[in-house]
């Protein structure tokens, strides 16, 4: 009888392990720079981190991992969680049209594909899409193909930006060029890594009924609160953690937020 490999195991981050991913990436309470220091005086978490935390918590030795729309880095501002989780897993592989595919150290295969045009064999345990909702021209084929890419039991993972958030819906109606300028002076990102948008699949209600229509159910989700819009400027990046906890005290939802949702294959 051939062997069925057990359910992908899903544990949502919890203190223990957002404050081991802190550490793991921002270093030991001496190297802390004032940001990691503010954000973690305020007890916030960025998204970033609790999306790199549950990754972590999936990618178990042997597992077999598609990463969708990866670009030049699994995780840009975390080498050493890339590095740890590249020699983890038993096979990872970057699925982009993108240039810049070829520049990622971390890929054991590289495929210069969307993934509605990427066959997956069944064979993938986890596929994740980090930041990559927001550009899907055609949704209903971008779930097709993860659906297909996954083994019985495997989950995705998809962390992207809430279309009805500030930024999200700025961009929308600025031209190219602009973000360009806007994402240089926020973020220090590189024209190459700013992309065209769509928002099509960027609601939980709208993920929840893609990933339905393919037979996949909801295992988790969360929205996190991205207090990272002036995340260079001390003064307002205090401001920000300072707003969201104003409204986590009025159970009021903070404008700016990520939503992060996984999906598991029956």
């Amino acid at each position: 009888m051939p062997t069925v490999a057990a359910p992908v195991l899903v544990r949502l981050p919890d203190a223990t392990a957002l404050r081991q991913m802190f550490h793991l990436r921002y270093g030991a309470e001496a190297q802390l720079g004032w940001g990691p220091r503010l954000r973690r005086d305020y007890g916030h978490s960025t998204p970033d981190d609790v999306y790199e935390a549950l990754v972590a918590g999936l990618i178990a030795p042997g597992c077999v991992w598609l990463d969708v729309g990866c670009g030049r880095e699994l995780f840009p501002n975390h080498r050493d969680l890339a590095r740890v989780l590249s020699a983890r897993c038993a096979r990872l592989v970057g699925v982009d049209p993108d240039p810049t595919l070829n520049e990622n150290p971390w890929l054991h295969e590289r495929v210069a594909l969307g993934i509605d045009a990427y066959d997956g064999g069944a064979a993938f345990d986890v596929v994740t899409l980090r930041m990559v909702a927001e550009h899907v021209e055609d949704p209903g084929a971008c779930v097709r193909s993860i659906e297909r890419a996954l083994r019985p039991g495997g989950v995705a993972v998809v962390y992207t930006v809430f279309a009805g958030s500030p930024m999200p819906l700025l961009t929308r109606l600025a031209p190219m060029g602009l973000r360009h300028a806007v994402k240089s002076w926020l973020w220090g990102t590189q024209p190459k890594d700013t992309f065209p948008t769509r928002f099509r699949m960027n609601t939980r209600s709208a993920l929840q009924r893609l990933f339905a229509g393919v037979g996949m159910r909801e295992e988790a989700f969360l929205r996190l609160d991205d207090c990272r819009t002036f995340a260079r400027f001390r003064s307002l990046a205090e401001l920000e953690l300072r707003l969201a906890r104003a409204c986590r005290a009025v159970s009021l939802p903070y404008p700016e937020h990520c939503l992060l949702g996984v999906y598991r294959k029956p």
